[in-house]
């Protein structure tokens, strides 16, 4: 019998030619306990089903949409899932998470995890509901994008169905493509891609079935309680104004990467600030699903419509590639929810491509730094794939620098291939580390060390032990809320996380589990990643930052010069390889490697 919260088993789906078969893979309640849910069984599920070294855009190559023993319960922010696969983008493990009601209705197909292989005749749409899966064509659906897909397909099958689909991008097979459902996206890695190599253009889920959990009159409770926390001081920035308040924040301690990462403060910053537009374009706050603290803020765009804006697009579209103009940036973060595409590595790319430029690299005379609507056409012909500089930049700014060449990849915005949020690793030296280490490549959401650089509490210009730790704490607190799942905006509310979060799964399950035994899940969730991508051929030179960064100093605002040293670097990525018991090429003992269950 499943433990509360789960089914004990998830749907592979196998799409071939005009059909499709689902397979139940049965989940026992040791795998179920030693890697929680969400993407730490998402990345399980890869171990069992991904061959090694298998293509990410192969039919053979899965792609899962795992939900976690949360879901569905009353408890805030739990209506997440996370979507898993070897990224066509960095050739190593990914992974995207998002809030939506497709994950209430994923689940209650009645699985814990469905994964999707094969490939389509024809361009067609993935139903699954308690009957099991079936497949449908869909030609029409052709060049939409995602939202329009989306409707479409209610208006098709009926408005019972939750909907996940592709934009163009996907379909075109750009590596950083996304999945979107309800206006939110799956983003990073390239995801889209990968079920656009199947010839599916939506995967569509109805809800056939409930879940219990182990105590239902203490889980509505800790749900009570939960909420009411959610609405104090830890969460009202994100209320308030949104993630679009760290832009001014970051400006004024000069770690907002501006201009492909040549500075770390960018003048026009209030124009995009978000106490500025809140005040003059500010149209409503919104909630994902099953939540209570209501970080979405929606915008006015020039000449009618609106946009919902973040930190993280705002910077990579703004800041990045130097474009200060909010009409711009709007319209081009609207641009890449229409062609499917991940902002952070859109912005990345073409940032490093406006540089390319004036080096003389590229010869696209147009593409300039602030030039908003160069940054719009630029990202017309990534979607479209036009030959030249769109089939070179829907590539990423790794795979196009290694065929510019010329010392390029130097100040290509990325980690083993994936390009580089908005935080400067040179002023924030623990997240340097965090970024380096990660296993899906640059990214703030699996390390968010730059908390314990930004908390005043060690010198985030002179990286040493401390940010060793830091990097491995964030680490691990970010691989058991990504397995829960609980949004990262929670964090705050949580005194003592491991132990409120032992509690609350406890009442799910019905587990008797501590503290002590979620940390352990933490590391071997970590250690599994790493392993994956270990066996796809990752090293420890993979462990690195942009050369730029590691050679560069930077002036800060004050005038102070700060720098981070390979020298540095290479220490500190030695300092986490012992926390984490590897070895001194970042390999997992023999020991471990038997704890992952595989």
């Amino acid at each position: 019998m499943a433990p509360g919260g789960f089914f004990g088993q998830a749907l592979v789906v196998d799409v071939r030619g005009d059909h499709a078969t689902g397979v139940p893979l049965p989940l026992d309640d040791r795998v179920l306990r030693a890697y929680l849910g969400g993407v730490g069984l998402g990345t399980w599920l890869m171990h069992r089903l991904a061959p090694p070294l298998v293509n990410p855009l192969a039919p053979e190559a899965p792609l899962a949409f795992v939900f976690s023993s949360l879901v569905g319960t009353p408890l805030t922010t739990s209506a997440k899932f996370a979507v898993v696969a070897k990224s066509p983008l960095t050739g190593l493990l990914t992974d995207a998470l998002a809030s939506s009601q497709f994950a209430i209705a994923g689940k209650l197909t009645g699985h814990d995890a469905i994964v999707v292989r094969g490939h389509a005749d024809a361009l067609s749409v993935l139903l699954i509901d308690g009957d099991g899966p079936r497949l449908e064509p869909a030609p029409e659906l052709a060049g939409l994008s995602a939202a329009d897909a989306e409707a479409q397909v209610k208006e098709r099958f009926g408005r019972g169905w939750r909907t996940a689909a592709i934009g163009p991008a996907g379909e075109r097979g750009v590596r950083y493509a996304t999945i979107s459902h309800d206006g939110r996206h799956a983003g990073r890695g390239g995801l889209g891609a990968v079920l656009g190599a199947k010839n599916v253009k939506a995967v569509l889920v109805k809800a056939a079935t409930k879940v219990d959990v182990a105590d239902h009159a203490r889980v509505l409770a800790a749900a009570k309680d939960l909420r009411s926390r959610s609405f104090g001081p830890a969460t009202a920035k994100y209320r308030e104004l949104g993630t679009l308040a760290n832009l001014l924040a970051f400006n004024a301690v000069s770690t907002l990467p501006t201009r492909n990462f040549t500075a770390a403060t960018f003048e026009d910053a209030p124009r995009l600030a978000a106490e500025e537009l809140h005040e003059l374009r500010g149209v409503a706050r919104n909630s994902c699903a099953s939540c209570s603290i209501g970080c979405e803020h929606i915008y006015a765009r020039k000449g009618g419509g609106s946009q919902r804006m973040e930190y993280e697009n705002v910077f990579a579209l703004g800041p990045l590639c130097g474009v200060s103009d909010p009409d711009d940036v709007f319209a081009a973060s609207a641009r890449c929810d229409e062609l499917g595409i991940d902002t952070i590595s859109a912005g990345g790319t073409i940032a490093w491509a406006m540089e390319c430029v004036e080096r003389g690299l590229i010869d696209e005379p147009w593409l300039t730094f602030g030039d908003g609507a160069a940054l719009l056409r630029a990202l017309d012909e990534i979607g479209a794939r036009t030959p030249g500089l769109g089939e070179l930049l829907a590539e990423g700014s790794r795979r196009a620098a290694e065929r510019v060449g010329h010392g390029s990849i130097d100040f290509a915005p990325q980690v083993k291939g994936l390009e580089m949020p908005g935080y400067e690793p040179r002023s924030l030296q623990s997240m340097a580390l965090g970024l380096a280490v990660n296993a899906r490549g640059a990214d703030h959401n699996r390390s968010g060390a730059y908390e314990a650089d930004l908390s005043g509490d060690l010198d985030r210009f002179a990286g040493g032990a401390a940010h060793v730790a830091a990097a491995v704490q964030t680490e691990d607190k970010a691989a058991v809320m990504d397995s829960m799942i609980l949004c990262k905006f929670l964090r705050g509310v949580f005194t003592d996380p491991f132990t409120e979060w032992s509690r609350l799964l406890a009442l799910v399950t019905g587990w008797d589990i501590d503290a002590g035994e979620l940390r352990t899940a933490a590391r071997r969730i970590v250690r599994a990643k790493r392993a994956f991508n270990l066996r796809e051929g990752a090293t420890a030179a993979d462990d690195t930052l942009p050369t730029r960064l590691l050679e560069t100093p930077l002036e800060l605002s004050s005038g102070r010069v700060v720098s981070l040293t390979a020298d540095r670097l290479r220490s500190m990525v030695a300092g986490y390889y012992e926390a984490r018991g590897l070895d001194e090429e970042g390999r997992v003992a023999p020991a471990d490697l038997a704890d992952l269950h595989l």
